[in-house]
This record gives C-alpha cells, structure tokens and sequence, in this order.
C-alpha cells in the first residue's frame, strides 16, 4: 500500500524526479516505511511495504522510480530492519544505521512511521548518521547467534543450580546429610540418580523429586553449552585464528570483540574507532584553560568487559604487562587508570585481527 504521492513508473520520467536521492526507512516487524529525499531535501513521495523479500523488492523499485538511490538511512539494521539491510547492500547501496531521531524535531512535529523514516533520511543527507550497517552475512553473524544460545543456557544453568542448592537448604536432613560432603559434579550426578517414591504430597518426596529433575537440567544445560562452545571455537579458530594466539583472549572473548566490531570491521575506518566502539577512547572534556579528558561511559560495554579481562589476565601472566604497569605506577598513576590505557592498547592490538582469513 503506497501513498497518493507514489508516482506512477510506466508513465515516464515524472516531473521533478531527481537523478540523485537518499531513502530513509522505518522498519517494523510486518511493514516498512520509506521516503524518498531528494539531495536538496525535497521530499519526493513516501510509500508502505511489507517486510518481506517481495516488499523489499517493491521497495527499491518504488525508490528508483524517482531516480539513482545511492544511500539509505535504515533505523533497525540489527533488528527488524536486518532483512532490508542485507537485501539493499546487495543491490550495491550504502545503508547507514540510524539509531536515533532529532529529539527537538520529534517534540516540534510530533511522531508517526513517515516522520520517523523522513529523519532517517534527513540524518543521511546531513551526515548526521555516518555509521554504516553492519552486513550480518558473514562469520560473526554465526557467532552472534551461536552465543545467543550459548548465553541463554548458561543464565538458565545458573538459575538452575541456585534453586538446587535452596532447595537441599530446607531438604529432609536425611536426605540432606546423604550429600553434605559430595563434590559439585558428584553432587549433580547423586541427584539425577535419585528415585523419589510415589506419594508427592510427602516434602522428602516431592524434594528428591525437584532435585532429579533440576540436576537433570543442569547436566543437560552444561552438554549444550560444551557443544555450543566447540562450534564457536571452531569457526573462530577457522577465520581468525591469529585472535586465538594472542595472549588472555579465549573463545568466548573473541566472540564477543568479533560481534561488536561485525562481518565488515573495515566499516569502522581506524583502529580508534573499534577503541571508541568498545568505550576505551578517553572523550576530551575540555573548557577555557583547562584541557582534560574524562572516561568514555559509553560504546558496548560486554566489549569493554572483554577487553578488562584481557587486561587483568595479562597482569597476572605477562612479563611486558607487569613491566608497564610497575612504570606508570612509579610516574604516580592510579591502578585503574593503568587499566583504563591497557585497555586502550589492547583495542589497538586486536583491531588488524578482526578480518577475517581464508580458511
């Protein structure tokens, strides 16, 4: 369904089609909105499609009636608008991220879906959004997934174990004396071997009961998360081994600075960009005469996580890392200010790693 602006494309080159344009699209779970601004700022017509291969085609189709696209500012690349994402890249246009709209011009002009997408479109042609999508076709989209489900088991694993142990709390102490003394791994096999008798309404009963079937799902949890953690060892090890050989950096490290950065690391330009990314950049907070920098709160903060134990593990193991950290030490720097520039190094170090090799 289009609007009544939507030109009609077999009757000719319309009057005012522009040879240059910029789309913005607001994406929604069943529906796109786009409009299409000309490189003066012209709106050029507006149009709804359905978010699917077919409407993404209607899509691109309805934009070029108006003339060359180049560029498209897309809110959700990494969500709802991940299908347009991969669609438009493919048809060789550059799609910018836009993640938020003018907060003044929104209170000024109100909201609906053809503001939201004329914003984004806007944000492009002003270069106010210059971040380009992630392409989410490669290596690391697997890995985003694959960790996804590698995350959810641990959190329902640990969810699991807690319950366990307040459970064996107020268990019988018969019961509870059997495996007072047993090891973690001894503990969880004891119990999923347990036979509780029939009459549930009984608490040892109905206790011997809650504590088979919750060992039951942590021995399982803890298979899925092994298997989930060879698979991403394995493509990891397949496309960026020289990440692997660095030392402090594990699987679940790796996977976690390979999905910040994405399938097209190239898109961040330098190495302070994936430091920005990550949130180890000091941001200048200077005034008059004063000339400071202050520490960067933002960027993604597993990513910055990541980089921390990398950090601390080098600390504990690193010859070289001791050696500087004992020399800023003696200059009169703080700990965590020695960490906050490790940290800072370390982006720097892994920023060349994150292409990906031929396997």
């Amino acid at each position: 369904m289009t609007s009544s602006r939507m030109p009609d494309p077999a009757a000719g080159q319309q009057p005012g089609l522009s040879d240059d344009l910029v789309i913005g699209v607001d994406t929604h779970k069943d529906t796109n909105v786009v409009v299409a601004l000309s490189i003066t700022g012209t709106v050029l017509g507006d149009a709804r499609f359905p978010a699917t291969t077919a409407g993404h085609q209607q899509l691109l189709a309805w934009a070029r009636a108006h003339g060359t696209v180049t560029r498209a500012g897309v809110e959700g690349t990494s969500s709802y608008g991940a299908g347009l994402n991969r669609y438009l890249r493919k048809q060789h246009l550059t799609v910018t991220e836009v993640n938020f709209g003018d907060k003044a011009a929104r209170r000024r002009r109100g909201k609906n879906d053809v503001l939201d997408a004329e914003r984004a479109a806007r944000a492009v042609l002003a270069d106010d959004a210059t971040a380009v999508a992630k392409t989410l076709d490669g290596p690391v989209e697997a890995l985003r997934l694959l960790k996804l489900a590698k995350n959810s088991a641990v959190k329902a694993r640990t969810q699991a174990v807690n319950q366990l142990k307040a459970v064996l709390v107020t268990a019988d102490d018969t019961l509870r004396d059997s495996m007072r003394r047993l090891g973690p791994k001894t503990l969880l096999r004891h119990c999923a071997a347990l036979t509780p008798g029939t009459e549930l309404t009984a608490p040892a009963t109905a206790a011997a009961y809650t504590l088979r079937s919750l060992a039951t799902r942590i021995l399982a949890l803890s298979s899925e998360i092994n298997d989930l953690e060879k698979q991403l060892h394995t493509i990891i090890n397949t496309h960026y081994q020289p990440l692997l050989q660095r030392l402090g950096i594990g699987t679940d490290t790796a996977a976690t600075l390979l999905i910040t950065a994405g399938d097209n690391p190239d898109r961040l330009h330098h190495e302070a960009g994936f430091a920005a990314l990550c949130g180890v950049s000091p941001v200048e907070a200077s005034s008059g005469r004063n000339s400071k920098h202050r520490l960067n709160r933002g960027g993604d903060r597993q990513a910055n996580a990541a980089l921390y134990r990398i950090a601390i593990t080098r600390l504990s193991h690193d010859p070289a890392t001791r050696a500087y950290r004992d020399r800023r030490i003696t200059e009169g720097k703080t700990p965590r200010y020695i960490i906050r520039t490790l940290k800072r190094y370390i982006a720097r170090e892994i920023y060349p790693l994150l292409t990906p090799t031929t396997p």
